[in-house]
């Protein structure tokens, strides 16, 4: 009798700046419990790896040190423990006059001064030095010899093309699989490079697009949040039977309240900004996420042999996603960003909360949780992330098929 085949197992990892801080926490308490379940260490389990934006850049780390898993996550989690905002954009004086400053002033002024002046700026901020970062943390030339030596099968990053209007996967596979193709999104089979983690993870108007090369044209390429229809798509093409999505929002956020008789202020911009961005890194994950249990449902509900003729699968899916609102807890850490970055975003709205003061829209602490690469900050999120791990860890062995804990003597 043949041996049931082990699933092959996908990670996705959604977007959210400074906010996947949550992830690092998660893969660090998944890694322990692997070891604690009695697996085998340096083991990589998960086959397939999908990233956007800063989610991309966790995935293709991860993916880069599929060889070593735990000390590949350990390198990751020591990253985040220790980030300062000027790893991943200037912060300095004068940098930020040059970019922000200057944005902000041409935004306001119009853009025929821009056109006058034969100046256009690109963005918010400089993020130049995430690109130093970058070749420290993923190491893509080993990508190659890992999926040749069947450490990985698969490393899939996105990407939203603003010359064409196209959301953009870009893969690098053992398979040859094909290229798939839907509307207004595409998947482009190719190595991976860092000028793709760069541009999956230019935040819109903050970050600079990048320009990448493909199919015989150039393409401005931007955070890859925007236009996501269906960000667990790629996984679920390139082979996963079980995938695992790690959020970098709540799923189901609770409705905010007013207090009755207080009459709401009219929004600032920076509450404006967060509420957008919020919409392009969360929305479209839990939208798909509720889409695929809605499959699973209907196919349950279909006879064995009716099921096996129709193309849809049933996918073994567990989401892991913040418990606590992230922009409540970046509220209470504003104040870490560097004094220059606070002046600006106070230029649209952002403030420092009053004493005792935890309503995320009062500050536009949305808008700042996804700028907030300081240590505490990032240190709470992934001490949440290993919270939430801890709270579900027999959900988490039951999906890897491993043995509890308590149960493994």
């Amino acid at each position: 009798m043949q041996a049931p085949q082990t699933p092959i197992t996908g990670l996705v990892l959604s977007g959210g700046g400074a906010r996947a801080a949550y992830q690092a926490g998660v893969m660090e308490a998944i890694a322990d419990l692997r070891i604690a379940c009695g697996q085998p260490r340096q083991h990589n389990p998960f086959q397939i790896m999908c990233g956007t934006s800063a989610g991309a850049i966790n995935a293709s780390a991860l993916a880069c040190g599929a060889d070593h898993f735990d000390d590949t996550v350990r390198h990751l989690a020591s990253v985040w423990k220790n980030f300062h905002a000027e790893q991943v954009y200037r912060a300095d004086s004068l940098s930020v006059m040059r970019s922000g400053a200057h944005w902000l002033t041409l935004l306001s002024l119009g853009w025929t001064v821009a056109r006058w002046r034969k100046v256009r700026p690109h963005a918010l901020l400089n993020n130049e030095p995430l690109a130093g970062l970058l070749k420290e943390l993923v190491r893509l030339e080993r990508l190659p010899g890992l999926i040749r030596e069947g450490h990985l099968s698969a490393l899939a990053v996105t990407a939203s093309s603003y010359t064409t209007g196209e959301h953009i996967t870009f893969y690098q596979s053992r398979d040859a699989r094909p290229p798939w193709i839907r509307s207004q999104r595409k998947a482009v089979h190719t190595d991976v490079t860092h000028a793709h983690l760069l541009a999956s993870s230019a935040i819109p108007f903050i970050f600079p697009a990048r320009s990448v090369g493909f199919g015989g044209q150039i393409h401005y390429l931007g955070d890859g949040s925007m236009r996501q229809t269906a960000p667990i798509a790629p996984v679920i093409h390139l082979g996963a039977d079980r995938i695992l999505v790690v959020g970098a929002g709540r799923m189901k956020e609770p409705e905010a309240q007013v207090p009755q008789g207080v009459q709401p202020n009219y929004p600032s911009l920076a509450q404006i900004g967060g509420h957008a961005l919020s919409s392009i890194f969360l929305d479209a994950l839990s939208v798909d996420i509720e889409r695929a249990e809605r499959i699973n449902q209907t196919l349950s509900l279909i006879p064995a042999e009716a099921r096996a003729r129709s193309p849809l699968r049933p996918l073994n899916l567990l989401v892991l996603s913040p418990s606590q609102r992230i922009d409540e807890i970046a509220a209470r850490h504003i104040g870490d960003l560097p004094i220059t970055i606070r002046t600006l975003l106070g230029a649209v709205g952002v403030k420092m909360p009053a004493a005792g003061e935890t309503s995320p829209a009062v500050g536009g602490a949305a808008l700042a949780s996804y700028l907030l690469f300081e240590t505490g900050f990032t240190q709470e999120l992934m001490e949440l992330g290993r919270a939430d791990v801890q709270a579900k860890r027999e959900e988490i062995c039951a999906f890897f098929g491993w043995m509890v804990p308590n149960q493994a003597h």
